[in-house]
């Protein structure tokens, strides 16, 4: 088996990066084609051993782009040989991306001064990858097209669930939904969204909260509609209002080193772990910019999961990350102006109801990258951390699939959550209206009773007949059940 590309990179130089997602290696075909999870590459076509510019250029040209592993590539690579390869095709796509990438990650300049007059090329072709603005470098005509920068870009392919899922237009429809609802509706919708919202995006950290801490929370989710700048003063302040204990409280960006824990014993509890404090400082000052600019530059929703799973993996504070990850889902698309007059989707009910998945797609960044640090247990709960990786692995991540989860999630929240929740009010307001035209019932008990009644199949049960039994009528109770079955959708 003779690898190619960036596998032949990643193991010659024995880089710190995660597995490939596909490996281009040489294979007995008569032109280069993917099969499965393999690039087959003719003989003939395939770079020669030991230069590891070849395999750089051809990884460029057939594999598309994959920071990580460039980055540290380019660190291998002498200013010199670059410069030949210039001197062969002056204007050729694939070494000027290569110039282009050398100079912005090492922040030196190639002693180059020649004019390049090759067509502007984008560094991300926007036909395999969602892309961001375009920043163009005139020194090698390339357009930096990615979601973020050259100090942190997240990487998202255009595969075909991904495609589908933008296709459906899930803010739009969101939006008319319940714009086309009555008023009162409309505004009982969006008040069960916001108290379902914060019940489970702690439910999901194991928690539950006090009437006090979500009463800050569900406030915190309204304020996000003001549309306020990210800066780390704001993120204290929401850190701040999401956690009890003043010990948890942050005044910055943490100044140690946390990580996460599975509940096994020693080293072996410790299931991921974040940048380190001075690189988280600096990655989250990006991902600050990344989310302050991107809402109204890109798809909203890719903006939000780009931001909400980069927090959550730069983990800036030492509690709270989780439930701050998904309030900046909301925050991203309220500063979107995607969602106006109070409206929220409810992402954290739909995660939720798909938590198994959302710890995947977590783990599709946290797994690999507990690989890269040595934990050694000392006493109680303290660890010794150290770092064998490198800081590509934490600046360019692939967030394809945390994007993916997090569209099915909206559209879940559309499609399932409000939609079902509307339903269930119009049912409850069908059966309670014909209730009080008939019989004269306490409104707490009519209400409480009708919700217990839809939520069990059109039933009263023996337990609520005789919990009720001195304040509301037999006939009441049959009555309920009678309505109730007109509303309900038959099985």
């Amino acid at each position: 088996m003779q690898f190619v590309g960036y596998a032949y990179l990643r193991d010659a130089l024995r880089l710190k990066a995660f597995t490939l997602k596909r490996s281009a290696m040489i294979k007995p075909v008569t032109r280069i084609t993917l099969v499965g999870d393999c690039l087959a590459v003719p003989h003939g076509v395939s770079p020669g051993d030991g230069r590891y510019l070849d395999h750089l250029l051809f990884a460029l040209k057939h594999e598309g782009i994959n920071l990580c592993l460039l980055a540290q590539v380019l660190e291998a690579i002498p200013a010199e040989q670059l410069l030949q390869e210039l001197a062969k095709a002056p204007n050729g796509v694939f070494i000027r991306k290569a110039c282009f990438l050398w100079e912005g990650l090492s922040g030196r300049r190639l002693d180059y001064e020649a004019p390049v007059r090759g067509s502007v090329v984008p560094l991300f072709d926007p036909k395999h990858y969602l892309t961001g603005p375009s920043v163009r470098n005139a020194r090698w005509r390339v357009d930096f097209n990615g979601l973020g920068s050259l100090h942190y870009c997240a990487t998202v392919e255009r595969t075909p669930e991904l495609e589908d899922l933008l296709s459906l237009d899930i803010l739009g429809r969101a939006k008319a939904f319940l714009v086309s609802l009555p008023p009162e509706m409309m505004d009982r919708a969006i008040n069960w969204a916001y108290l379902h919202e914060t019940r489970d995006s702690f439910a999901i950290e194991k928690e539950e909260p006090s009437e006090e801490k979500s009463r800050r929370f569900v406030q915190l989710l309204r304020q996000a509609h003001e549309g306020r700048l990210l800066s780390e003063e704001y993120l204290v302040e929401l850190q701040n209002s999401t956690v009890s204990s003043p010990f948890d409280k942050a005044a910055l960006f943490r100044h140690e080193q946390n990580h996460l824990h599975n509940g096994l014993r020693g080293a072996a509890g410790v299931s991921y772990v974040p940048p380190t404090p001075e690189l988280c400082r600096e990655l989250m000052q990006e991902l600050m910019v990344f989310a302050n600019e991107a809402p109204r530059q890109i798809d909203p929703l890719v903006a939000a999961a780009v931001t909400a799973f980069g927090f959550v993996f730069i983990h800036p504070f030492m509690d709270g990350n989780g439930r701050l990850s998904r309030f900046l889902i909301h925050q991203v698309l309220c500063r979107s102006g995607a969602l106006e007059h109070g409206l929220l989707l409810p992402v954290s009910v739909a995660m939720k109801h798909e938590e198994q998945n959302y710890l995947e797609a977590l783990k599709d960044f946290s797994q690999p990258t507990r690989d890269f640090w040595n934990v050694t247990w000392l006493d109680g709960d303290q660890m010794a951390f150290e770092f064998i990786g490198h800081p590509s692995i934490y600046r360019f991540w692939d967030a394809t699939r945390c994007v993916e989860f997090t569209l099915r999630m909206a559209r879940r929240a559309l499609e399932v959550e409000l939609r079902e929740e509307t339903e269930f009010l119009d049912r409850y307001d069908r059966v309670v209206k014909a209730v009080n035209q008939r019989y004269d019932v306490r409104g707490s008990d009519l209400s409480r009773l009708v919700m217990m009644c839809l939520d069990n199949g059109g039933k009263v049960s023996k337990h609520r007949r005789k919990q009720f039994q001195y304040s509301v009528p037999e006939a009441v109770f049959d009555f309920i059940e009678e309505q109730a079955a007109q509303v309900l959708p038959e099985q």
